[in-house]
């Protein structure tokens, strides 16, 4: 598929990307919100093999992201829960704390396959409750993007001249 911009996409037309992280996540996926021209929401297709995960377990202060399960059989973790998922089950994932992080895991014997859709902020904070770090990001041409944990955090006035 080329990077046109059209008002229909297939899914199956995507080129895919795959990827692989240690032992657990795996995901072929492609983001195609641009090729619709949208530029507020980020919309993406993801397949995850069984017993993989596409991401780590998650949460956002400014964005909200919503899966919609096409095929495939999952566990969906969504704060201290866990909820059997499959096709036609819409998740949602509004911005919150760690009582809102989520990711889905493929417990199926198929790929879990799915598309997630996301408000694009400006800018925003990710948490990460089992790893303990965190992520600050902004968009843009001169967007920045940090992962830490809380414990590397400097003084405000750390290495400023006079302080």
């Amino acid at each position: 598929m080329t990077d046109t911009k059209r008002p229909i996409v297939n899914p199956r037309d995507l080129a895919l990307d795959h990827w692989t992280k240690g032992s657990f996540f795996e995901s072929r996926d492609a983001a195609f919100g641009t090729l619709l021209g949208l530029t507020n929401l980020g919309i993406g297709y993801g397949e995850v093999p069984p017993g993989k995960s596409g991401c780590p377990f998650h949460n956002h202060h400014v964005e909200e992201e919503l899966f919609i399960i096409l095929e495939g059989e999952g566990t969906y973790r969504f704060g201290s829960e866990r909820h059997a998922v499959g096709p036609g089950d819409i998740l949602g994932a509004p911005a919150g704390g760690p009582e809102t992080a989520h990711h889905l895991i493929n417990t199926g014997s198929v790929p879990l396959k799915y598309l997630s859709i996301s408000t694009k902020a400006a800018t925003d904070i990710c948490e990460y409750p089992d790893s303990g770090k965190f992520l600050a990001r902004t968009r843009g041409a001169k967007g920045l993007s940090f992962v830490g944990r809380p414990e590397s955090a400097v003084d405000y006035w750390d290495g400023e001249p006079g302080a």
